[in-house]
This record gives C-alpha cells, structure tokens and sequence, in this order.
C-alpha cells in the first residue's frame, strides 16, 4: 500500500514532529503551570465521560 520511501517519510516527520513538540512543551512550562492550573482535572473528567458512556452503551447492547 505505501512505499518504503513513503514509510521512512513517515518516519523522520513523526520523529521531528514529536521532537518539535517536546521542545516547545518545555519551552513553555512555566506558562503553562501559571495559566493552565487545573486543566488535568478537565481532562481525567472527559476521559471518564467518555468511558462511562461506552459502559452504558455496552450495558445496553446486552
């Protein structure tokens, strides 16, 4: 389906793009501790919603 040059593309952007991220992440931090205090409450919330709506629709495929 993709060639190799394709893949190894693939590859390198992945690996830049992840590099890229981490630099700005940390380049960031102090910014984020100040402005986005509490923001992983948000999330773990969203992760939990969406798992509880999975459950209710399993438990009402049964």
């Amino acid at each position: 389906m993709f060639s190799t040059g394709q893949w190894i593309f693939a590859a390198f952007f992945l690996v830049a793009f992840i590099a890229v991220m981490i630099y700005s992440y940390r380049k960031d931090l102090a910014l984020h501790k100040k402005y986005y205090r509490g923001s992983l409450f948000v999330l773990i919330g969203f992760i939990v919603f969406i798992a509880l709506l999975f459950v209710i629709k399993e438990y009402l495929k049964n």
